[in-house]
């Protein structure tokens, strides 16, 4: 079974007008225009449901204990036999939810952005654009990037979630080289860390979500879908220098490929 998304059933159930940070992201949206972007999507039962429960909890903490106590409730049906998946759309068994993460700068320092392509379903991908930074770089782009993946990854249903990032040095900075860092106080050999501040953010998101999450390296520019979508996502960013990350409406991917700028990612 799933829910066909009305303007009726989205307004019964939030709180006012407004709509709280996991609820939106259930909806695949990030607050801007989001009813009328999302007004005739389905998404599932199990998602509906807690789209529901979510009304008017507005503390992040609060909605992690809400959605944690969800998934338990769930999980213990599932194991009775009363649910087929937690974690399903339209009653298929969900694949792995796959989020492509890149970052784009255009100087380096100069002004950069970061992107996202979600795959939670075989509809074509949602795709993110923000975190524009008029002096940044590509390694601070790029950890932004996986860090709003992390965060993603976090809230999602998803049982597991693959990251694919083309950044090596994000993701050994995030799962390997941390733990030497950290164990040192955060200081290393050779002088200062830098980014230390958005190293340590996507290690600890990693950290709580290790058992769910795995990170991977894919080759950048390779036509490698996903990732060429976040990268014209993290170029979208810094064309549009938007901070908080933007949801991207679009008809087809041949579209979105076609866009372009000076920047690398």
């Amino acid at each position: 079974m799933a829910v066909t998304l009305t303007k009726a059933f989205i307004e019964e159930h939030i709180h006012g007008e407004s709509l709280n940070a996991s609820q939106a992201t259930i909806l695949g949206l990030l607050w801007s225009e989001w009813i009328n972007s999302v007004e005739g999507s389905v998404i599932s039962d199990a998602s509906a449901e807690l789209f529901i429960r979510l009304k008017g909890v507005r503390g992040q903490k609060e909605q992690a204990r809400l959605i944690a106590q969800f998934k338990k409730e769930k999980a213990k049906q599932l194991e009775a036999g009363s649910l087929f998946d937690p974690t399903i759309e339209n009653e298929k068994p969900q694949a792995v939810l796959r989020i492509y993460c890149d970052g784009a700068c255009s100087g380096n320092p100069g002004p950069s952005g970061s992107g996202l392509a979600i795959y939670e379903t075989e509809h074509k991908p949602l795709l993110l654009y923000g975190e524009a930074d008029k002096r940044g770089t590509n390694n601070t782009a790029e950890l932004k990037a996986l860090i709003h993946a992390l965060e993603y990854a976090k809230i999602s249903l998803s049982p597991k979630v693959t990251i694919l990032s083309d950044s090596k040095y994000s993701i050994d900075c995030v799962v390997t080289w941390a733990y030497g860092w950290k164990a040192k106080g955060w200081t290393k050999k050779g002088g200062e860390i830098k980014n230390l501040e958005l190293i340590q953010h996507a290690h600890a998101l990693y950290e709580s979500l290790k058992t769910k999450v795995t990170l991977q390296h894919v080759k950048g520019h390779a036509g490698i879908e996903g990732n060429e979508l976040a990268d014209r996502m993290a170029l979208m960013a810094i064309a549009k220098g938007n901070n908080h990350f933007e949801t991207y409406t679009y008809e087809t991917i041949a579209e979105v490929l076609a866009f372009s700028s000076d920047a690398k990612g």
